[in-house]
């Protein structure tokens, strides 16, 4: 388990209980999973670039991530169907609360002039995305073997019914949102 799995089972779960006024501990908002997601639209003319990307995310991850394909051809973009143009990946369990705590604890407080992430990005649903410019952020990736900037979203999916219950969940974790 990790150590913010802890703290989640241990001091958040009651602070969540308190500050939405929910009884059943079953009703208490969490995160089912993370979703990881790298879009390369220059991957049409540089393969390499792909692969980099790949790599690069499984040492973000700690997981293989999966190689997403073009679905229909747009001859102005020069893509054909079922080319490769990006990756994903899916976190979940122990593996989620080490990525949100990494993200959390190293990643957010390197990127600079930072004052926060946006409130904006909820969906109505309780779940929030969030968009990096580069990921050289993360301590795992080293500036000299990368092929080239490029950003990621990361996707919280919670269980919380309204934003506001999605917002409380995250910023019990820490999460750094804009005042």
């Amino acid at each position: 388990m990790s150590r913010l799995q802890a703290k989640y089972k241990t001091e958040i779960i009651p602070a969540l209980q308190s500050e939405l006024g929910i009884t059943n501990v079953m009703r208490v908002p969490k995160v089912t999973k993370v979703v990881l997601n790298i879009g390369l639209g220059e991957a049409i003319s540089n393969g390499k670039l792909l692969d980099s990307a790949v790599d690069e995310m499984a040492a973000i991850s700690g997981q293989k991530p999966v190689v997403t394909r073009s679905r229909k051809a747009i001859a102005g973009f020069r893509l054909r169907e079922g080319m490769p143009i990006g990756c994903k990946v899916t976190l979940r369990g122990t593996r989620m609360y080490e990525f949100i705590d990494r993200l959390i604890s190293l990643s957010l407080p390197r990127i600079r002039d930072f004052r926060g992430v946006s409130a904006k990005g909820f969906d109505g649903r309780g779940n929030y995305s969030l968009g990096l410019k580069e990921q050289l952020i993360f301590p795992e990736i080293e500036f000299e073997k990368t092929e080239g900037i490029h950003g990621m979203n990361i996707c919280f999916v919670t269980t919380a019914k309204t934003d506001d219950e999605g917002r409380a969940l995250l910023r019990q974790f820490g999460m750094p949102f804009r005042k």
